[in-house]
């Protein structure tokens, strides 16, 4: 028998807007996270006479391609919240999800921790938990792994973020309303595990000591709105120079955006995609010939496009 909370939401409605992130931003290896304003939009209808069914439709990114399972991302972040609120997912109950993708898939733009977010955001709207960013994030970071990503998805904004002591800590700060991402985003697909793998045991100190400085420098820089200290925060030794070995077109699409006159540019979480940062209509029109030129003579089709940084998290934009 369905338990009464779920029968009383059949057919119940949940739509949830949720943002692309970039994670890292250079020099910020898995504390730091910019949400951007490239959205993915998911509606879920509870279905208690279903069987347990779940119904997916998908337009735009991960048609024909994303699973109508339990392993969907935002089924598990759905029912990893249900559970945490209610205590159970009764037997019988499906889910009618609909996805309106934006955010392209393995590409370093977190699609994954976007899909956790938004399960974890309409389980909270349907149940009436009210639960708080604190727990969400918690919840949302357990099932990603680590919390940079889903951080910046449902904070919004410029997030600095660590897992310590079985709780995630997170500080968000707005973003100057003027500065504007340059993505380039191939064709090429780099799932994060294996990115992962590429990186080695053990790094020198002098490299670890670098990127501390950058990243001390880029967070106060962000706190002060100084968006010029992105060309020391964009700049890393951890990961970005082992991931060249997998991915060897990243170091001279990096490079020609800040010779185009990019505030720093970086590989965008794991790539492929790669973020640039300016504040002036001429620079977006010469980074993007940057990208554009280097992938031609790299053999690396994609596409560039312009997106703004998003101070607003996720949100559910439609109750029915």
């Amino acid at each position: 028998m369905v338990a009464n909370w779920l029968a009383e939401l059949d057919g119940r409605r949940i739509a949830v807007e949720v943002p692309a992130t970039s994670a890292n931003l250079g020099a910020g290896y898995d504390c730091l996270g910019l949400a951007i304003d490239l959205t993915d939009r998911i509606e879920v209808e509870v279905r208690s006479w279903s069987r347990g069914e779940i119904e997916l439709d998908i337009e735009g990114e991960g048609a024909n391609e994303l699973t109508e399972d339990r392993d969907n991302r935002f089924v598990k972040g759905l029912e990893a919240t249900l559970v945490h609120l209610r205590g159970e997912i009764p037997d019988g109950v499906g889910w009618r999800i609909t996805m309106r993708n934006r955010i392209p898939l393995t590409r370093g733009l977190g699609s994954s921790a976007a899909a956790t977010v938004a399960g974890v955001v309409a389980a909270d709207a349907l149940a009436e938990g009210g639960l708080g960013p604190a727990e969400m994030l918690r919840l949302a970071a357990g099932i990603e792994g680590h919390p940079d990503n889903v951080a910046a998805a449902l904070l919004g904004g410029f997030v600095v973020s660590a897992a310590m002591d079985g709780k995630v800590e997170a500080l968000r700060f707005d973003v100057p309303r003027d500065l504007r991402c340059v993505l380039y985003v191939p064709e090429l697909r780099l799932p994060t595990e294996a990115m992962r793998h590429a990186l080695p045991e053990t790094v020198p100190f002098a490299d670890a000591v670098a990127n501390l400085g950058r990243v001390a420098l880029g967070v106060a820089g962000m706190a002060g709105r100084r968006t010029d200290l992105l060309r020391f925060l964009t700049v890393d030794r951890l990961h970005e120079p082992y991931r060249a070995e997998v991915y060897p077109q990243l170091p001279r699409l990096i490079e020609a955006a800040r010779e185009a006159g990019a505030l720093g540019a970086c590989l965008s979480g794991s790539g492929s995609a790669i973020i640039a940062f300016t504040k002036t209509v001429s620079a977006v029109a010469r980074i993007e010939a940057a990208f554009s030129a280097v992938a031609a003579d790299t053999d690396l089709p994609g596409r560039a496009t312009v997106v703004a940084p998003r101070n607003a998290g996720a949100k559910v934009v439609d109750r029915g």
